[in-house]
């Protein structure tokens, strides 16, 4: 009898209960759900994490059930525990709720107030019969200790048998998990979740190694000993419903038969239940699938790196010969807690993290739960850092799960209880939405929906019991809570090794525990401080006081030594920073800075722990610091102009009497230049010409205003006007404006008498200027050196410091070798009298531009000079692969080239009449002289040997042109070069641009175009 329909305010519909298919109605009146008596069905119903999901596989229960759907009917109405199971299963999982309707009789092991799981023998038993197993007869594996046996059926019969098992149990732990988003049912906790599945997994794998020893062995006793030892999160007891098995197999003997075994296990398993890895082994993929325990402890001993051992933190024995798994747990598990002790852990930990980090697509980053910055990762990665840091001291850090791992490192003083506690609420809640994910359609995945898909954000709140808070709907608590869990990780995250440290060098009163100086030290050790004794003194310089600066530093450490912890050289940075905060005491805006501009305390870390050039120049030109922080268009550090800097120092310069006073001026305002253009240059933000640019701009204006003082210093001594003008002519990569951190200013000197004027009284006037100005600017200081060499002034050292134009113009004319004709290839004006300047490079331009170029035989000879310095001018025991200089394709090699194409054309080509060596190359591509193709080569390799050159002086602190073979300078010269962390890289990429840009060179210098 079909009730009558009752009233709307009674019976809610399909929009009330969130369905929004339009065909809900006709759906629930095909179930016959739409009576007063049906209400609390239907608001069951409703609250199912997708109810037009759960409702259309109710239809489709109902038909495969056929007359079994009344008796369904009955129980799912009066037994709410049924109800909230199969709501919330068919709601959240397409993939379980299939195997449901293609299993419908399954629906009876859902009955009941409360569902017991079964237990991991239990699971084992229904495993096993679901193939007919019994025990195998193996020898020598102790009784008790064998979970090796054989299946009565093998073959596709027996991978169904099993994948149907696997999946009944895997839905019954679904639906009692998903229970509590539909009723008011216990929820499941997290551990029992992770623990059953990982159970179920153990289990599944014995079914497939029966099956496995039925196929390789049908006749008689299975011959080996096998042990399958679970890694990664089985291992750990705390696997994902949806993930890879990793597994490493140990045999008595590791002969044929042992492999083709375990082959097979892995093939069924991976058929039947999940993809069954066993890329941990030694060597990986590459290794032997099954070894002997005695092979497994030689490898280990030998040829594993770090990030095995930490894989190692979680193996277990999970099926076979048990006795033989534990042996090869007794065994190698000791190693694990001394792998901090090895030289390359800490490197070994850093190549793993950035491995993480690299393996996230650009597109999905925000979204990864697993290896997104705050993600899982994050909490696992620390969390068995700190194990295998202090596990050597501690055996209660000998654990295999997280959590129980954050409770054990919470007991011991590792990390603070309160952090421990969010740090395991967070990780919690992240892994839900894992498993939310995993099982709507049963696929592996850590991928959130992205913002602006509602309607799966919608779902994923429902499947994960989010609920709306009363001001917000359960999407918006869901990106709430997403954001805070992640933010929290991230936070603790850099807190897990620090703020121990901290408390245990801080004299402020506090409940946590502190570490020991052994545990500090080890921790220090860990994190990559090769000093860690000199690192704890810093720490309790900074924080060890009282004070509110004090308190700040403390606040700030943690993230300051994290970030400090990503650089090549963490102990310089930290020490760096402490000198720093010692010497700004009295600047209140310093630590406010940090504290409130993340970007910037971070940019000065990076800087602080790589560069030995930079903080130094900080220390005495502090306000850049400011600079560091982000302007309105983006970082404050590349908002000053070249041009605008160097007038400022101009003006600054010329307030001053007296050439001392003004050169202190220029040299101040010049420190601060250098200190940001270098800053800027580390943080990536400027490249090479706007860094060459830079540097010659300022070291331009610097000779100007000395240049000035001292003209001025002398008209006052003298009483009367100056005799002559002067210019100064910048030669070399001044004269090209291609300066490197550490370059010297090349110039020339040129004077004019003024009207009336003795030309010998100008001269020697003149000259005393240029001296005056070479000694001021080269005066000792702790500023990096301002030494004017005019060397490259004809006759070279022997010859007159300063001469008349006409001098130059007879010299030139009559005496100049082919050399100091090629250097005036780079003369340009850069300071002085400007039409005196421009005046000589008309001159200048008579032999650096010859009608009908440089004869055949002076260029013969710029060839076998260029010859001799590649044969002598290398010092002794440099590398010609990778000198910087004079390497095979390094700087010396680009623009001798250069300027060979110059002399030879440069008179036709106006366009190649050019200082710079870059915008040469250029000329030199757009009138076809070179082709594209190889003046593309010498660029990159001019530029890459500048860029290398300058990090050497970043790294050091000091000029150098060759770099070293291996190293922490030439990590820290990579990292400084944007190679981070790839050293190796660096090195091959210089090699190999600069072999590319030699052969270039060599047909230039051979050929006779």
């Amino acid at each position: 009898m079909v009730r009558p329909p009752l009233g709307r305010s009674l019976i809610p519909g399909p929009a009330r209960l969130g369905m929004v298919d339009s065909s809900a109605a006709n759906r629930l009146s095909l179930l016959g759900w739409g009576s007063q008596e049906d209400v609390d069905l239907l608001w069951a119903l409703s609250r199912a994490p997708d109810p037009d999901l759960a409702l259309l596989a109710l239809g489709r229960l109902k038909d495969a059930l056929g007359a079994e759907w009344q008796e369904f009917d009955r129980e799912v109405r009066d037994d709410t525990g049924l109800r909230a199971r199969v709501f919330g299963l068919l709601g959240a999982s397409t993939a379980l709720g299939d195997h449901l309707i293609a299993r419908p009789e399954l629906w009876r092991h859902l009955r009941g107030k409360s569902i017991p799981l079964p237990t991991d023998d239990e699971l084992t038993t229904r495993m096993l019969a679901a193939v007919d197993a019994v025990p195998a007869t193996v020898e020598e594996i102790p009784e008790g200790q064998s979970k090796i046996f054989k299946a009565g059926i093998d073959g596709p019969k027996a991978i169904i048998a099993l994948r149907n098992e696997y999946r009944d149990q895997l839905m019954i732990l679904a639906a009692v998990d998903l229970a509590a988003t539909v009723q008011d049912e216990p929820v499941l906790p997290y551990t029992a979740v992770v623990r059953h599945l990982s159970a179920l997994a153990d289990a599944a794998l014995t079914g497939a190694l029966s099956v496995a020893v039925a196929t390789v062995f049908p006749a008689g006793p299975c011959p080996v000993r096998l042990a399958i030892i679970a890694m990664g999160k089985c291992g750990a007891r705390e696997l994902n419903y949806v993930s890879d098995v990793d597994v490493i197999f140990v045999a008595e003997p590791a002969d044929g038969a042992a492999t083709r075994l375990a082959s097979e296990t892995m093939r069924i398993g991976s058929a039947a239940f999940f993809e069954v890895d066993a890329a941990l082994r030694p060597e990986g993929k590459a290794g032997a699938l099954v070894r002997t325990l005695e092979s497994h402890i030689a490898y280990y001993k030998r040829w594993a790196h770090t990030w095995e051992f930490q894989a190692l933190l979680k193996a277990r024995p999970m099926s076979g010969d048990m006795a033989l798994g534990q042996q090869y747990i007794d065994a190698l598990n000791p190693m694990v807690w001394v792998t901090s002790e090895r030289d390359d852990f800490v490197e070994g930990v850093r190549k793993m993290r950035r491995r993480v980090e690299s393996l996230i697509p650009a597109d999905i980053r925000d979204r990864e739960l697993k290896l997104g910055a705050g993600g899982l990762r994050d909490v696992e990665f620390a969390v068995q850092l700190l194990q295998m840091v202090h596990g050597r001291a501690d055996d209660s850090l000998h654990v295999l799960s997280t959590v129980e791992a954050l409770t054990a490192l919470a007991a011991g003083g590792y990390v603070g209880r309160e952090d421990a506690a969010n740090l395991t609420a967070s990780y919690e809640f992240l892994r839900l939405l894992e498993h939310r994910l995993q099982i709507q359609r049963m696929q592996r995945t850590h991928t959130l929906p992205s913002l602006d898909d509602d309607e799966a954000l919608r779902w994923l709140a429902r499947a994960a019991h989010v609920r709306p808070d009363g001001t917000t709907d359960a999407k918006g608590v869901l990106i709430a809570e997403i954001k805070r869990n992640i933010a929290r990780v991230r936070r603790i995250h850099t807190k897990l090794f620090y703020r121990p440290l901290l408390e245990s060098v801080s004299r402020l009163e506090t409940e946590a525990i502190r570490l020991t100086e052994d545990a500090a030290i080890r921790q220090l050790s860990a994190l990559g401080y090769t000093s860690p004794r000199n690192a704890l003194s810093h720490l309790r310089a900074l924080s060890g006081g009282l004070s509110r600066r004090d308190r700040i530093q403390a606040l700030l450490l943690p993230t300051l030594l994290d970030w400090l912890s990503e650089t090549p050289n963490p102990d310089a940075g930290l020490l760096a920073y402490r000198r720093m905060s010692d010497e700004l005491t009295d600047k209140e805006w310093f630590l406010r800075t940090l504290r409130d501009e993340g970007a910037a305390a971070r940019r000065l870390m990076k800087i602080l722990g790589s560069s030995a050039y930079i903080p130094d120049l900080l220390i005495r030109a502090p306000d850049v610091l400011r600079l560091f922080a982000d302007g309105a268009t983006g970082p404050r550090l590349v908002e000053p102009c070249p041009e605008d800097v160097a007038k400022g120092l101009l003006a600054s310069s010329a307030r001053y009497a007296t050439p001392e006073r003004s050169i202190a001026a220029a040299r101040s305002l010049r420190r601060a230049e250098l200190a940001r253009v270098a800053s800027a240059d580390v943080l990536g933000m400027l490249d090479v010409p706007q860094v060459c640019e830079a540097l010659s701009s300022v070291w331009v204006a610097v000779l100007e205003s000395a240049l000035k003082a001292a003209i001025q210093s002398s008209v006052e001594d003298r009483g009367e006007p100056a005799p002559a003008r002067i210019a100064v002519i910048g030669m070399g990569r001044l004269g090209g404006a291609e300066l490197g951190y550490g370059s010297d200013a090349d110039v020339l000197f040129v004077c004019t008498p003024e009207s009336g004027a003795d030309e010998t009284t100008a001269v020697k006037w003149s000259t005393g200027i240029a001296e005056m100005v070479r000694k001021q600017l080269g005066a000792p200081s702790v500023d990096p050196p301002l030494e004017v060499d005019t060397n490259l002034r004809p006759e070279g050292r022997s010859g007159p410091m300063v001469r008349t134009l006409a001098a130059y113009d007879a010299y030139y004319a009559q005496w100049a070798q082919p050399w100091e004709v090629q250097a005036l290839l780079r003369a340009h004006q850069v300071a002085g009298d400007p039409e005196l300047g421009i005046d000589f490079l008309h001159m200048a331009d008579k032999s650096r531009y010859p009608q009908g170029g440089m004869s055949e035989k002076s260029v013969r000879e710029i060839r076998r000079i260029k010859a001799r310095v590649d044969s002598e001018r290398l010092p002794r025991g440099a590398d010609p692969a990778t000198h910087t200089k004079l390497g095979r394709g390094g700087l010396s090699d680009v623009e001798w080239t250069v300027q060979l194409l110059q002399l030879r054309y440069a008179h036709e080509v106006t366009s190649m009449r050019n200082t710079s060596t870059l915008k040469s190359l250029d000329a030199i591509a757009a009138e076809g002289v070179l082709s594209e193709s190889d003046t593309a080569l010498l660029r990159d390799a001019w530029v890459t040997a500048t860029k290398a050159r300058n990090a050497l002086v970043l790294a050091r602190g000091k000029p150098s042109d060759q770099l070293p073979g291996t190293g922490p300078v030439l990590t820290t010269v990579a990292y400084i070069a944007g190679w981070d962390g790839d050293p190796g890289g660096f090195i091959e990429h210089y090699r190999r641009t600069t072999r590319r840009a030699r052969g270039v060179v060599e047909r230039v210098f051979g050929s006779n175009q």
